[in-house]
């Protein structure tokens, strides 16, 4: 599973050919031993749990990125190398 961004303590990962599980093109954000996935279009939690304050971040980052998730998302679901995403700063 590549990570694609680390910010602010919070890992951001694509797992190769993802598109099973939740059928939607996501995310998995982890932080400070929690894991939640999110949907690239909408930022929407889907499953798992993350602080509040790193969720908002999350969700900032994406809407920030989302052109580049959906490419990303493309890669990793044909089982190719996702490119890495510029953190927040």
């Amino acid at each position: 599973m590549p990570t694609i961004s680390m910010f602010f303590g919070i890992l951001i990962r694509m797992y190769f050919f993802d598109d099973k599980q939740h059928h939607a093109p996501h995310i998995h954000a982890e932080c400070q031993g929690q894991q939640a996935v999110y949907l690239i279009e909408t930022g929407e939690r889907i499953s798992g749990n993350m602080p509040p304050n790193k969720e908002k971040l999350i969700q900032a980052w994406m809407v920030i990125h989302k052109d580049e998730l959906f490419a990303d998302w493309a890669l990793a679901v044909k089982g190719e190398e996702p490119f890495r995403i510029e953190p927040l700063r």
